[in-house]
């Protein structure tokens, strides 16, 4: 089984997996400063344990990558996966100087569409013979060769929006759930390369950019992955594109709260920390409540 949560933190992102084999893997960051603390004593205690620990930024905006420092500080992120950049900002933040430093150190791993790693997509023993397990982490893009994205490198490189760099990110589980991350991808840009990624059936879509309407995924895209639910992030209501996802089951991060996906098998119990939200498309399989969270409904798949 694997737990995945997806911290309800006001307009950004952050998200954590507790693999069922002895991974752990952190996805952006977003902290509050009355927050922080809370936060990061939970991802220290899912950690506990694990033999690979690893933090994928998606890309370089505030709201993914606020308070690192603090985080890092804590945790000591050793393994720091992100798209190979040279992104500046006017306003050079400590978050993002932090950013930066990881990014350019030995820590870094950079991400490209079908791209291998120990351990987080190839299984293998570790230096002292410990056998480990892969994540099930595997990244459908960037191609770091295609014009389109070549121009964003260029231009985050001048100051410009880092939305476009962020990778796809698939999570899967063998004969269980899949589930995708897109960070902020924008709708006039998934529209360019369209062709260039291809999808397996996914479960569970974190719907990019928040489920603004500027980062609607393309119909072509969402026919082909055909996603069981989407999840619509924290961006202001009036900018959450419900229409543009109208034909799929949906959860709202502004109104459930905190939501973990307990994939067990061909099941993921959903929880949430809204004990008033409330679907009717999911199964009744009478879980208790847990994780400080209220049962929602399960999702066979």
């Amino acid at each position: 089984m694997s737990k995945i949560k997806s911290f309800s933190v006001g307009n950004g992102d952050m998200f954590y997996i507790n693999h069922g084999s002895s991974n752990f893997t952190t996805i952006d960051c977003c902290l509050s400063e009355e927050g922080k603390e809370d936060i990061v004593d939970e991802l220290i205690s899912e950690s506990n344990g694990k033999d690979i620990s690893r933090f994928i930024s998606t890309h370089p905006d505030d709201d993914h990558i606020r308070r690192i420092e603090y985080l890092d500080d804590r945790m000591n992120i050793v393994n720091f996966y992100c798209v190979k950049n040279e992104a500046t900002k006017d306003d050079d933040t400590d978050s993002f100087t932090r950013y930066c430093e990881l990014r350019d150190s030995t820590k870094a791993f950079y991400l490209s569409k079908g791209c291998t790693r120990k351990w987080m997509n190839q299984s293998g023993n570790d230096n002292n013979g410990k056998f480990i397990g892969s994540s099930g982490i595997n990244i459908l893009w960037p191609n770091t060769s295609n014009e389109y994205f070549k121009t964003e490198l260029e231009n985050v490189k001048n100051g410009e929006s880092p939305n476009n760099i962020s990778p796809i990110i698939k999570y899967g589980i063998e004969d269980g759930a899949t589930v995708l991350w897109m960070g902020d991808l924008e709708t006039e840009f998934m529209e360019n390369i369209r062709n260039e990624v291809s999808f397996p059936k996914i479960n569970i879509l974190f719907a990019p950019h928040h489920g603004r309407k500027s980062g609607k995924v393309p119909n072509d895209w969402l026919n082909e992955m055909n996603p069981d639910i989407i999840i619509m992030g924290e961006a202001p209501s009036q900018n959450l594109d419900y229409a543009g996802y109208d034909a799929y089951n949906k959860i709202t991060q502004n109104s459930a709260g905190d939501i973990i996906l307990d994939c067990i098998g061909n099941k993921i119990h959903i929880y949430v920390s809204n004990e008033n939200y409330s679907v009717d498309f999911l199964e009744n399989d009478y879980m208790t409540n847990k994780y400080d969270c209220y049962y929602l409904g399960t999702l066979n798949i």
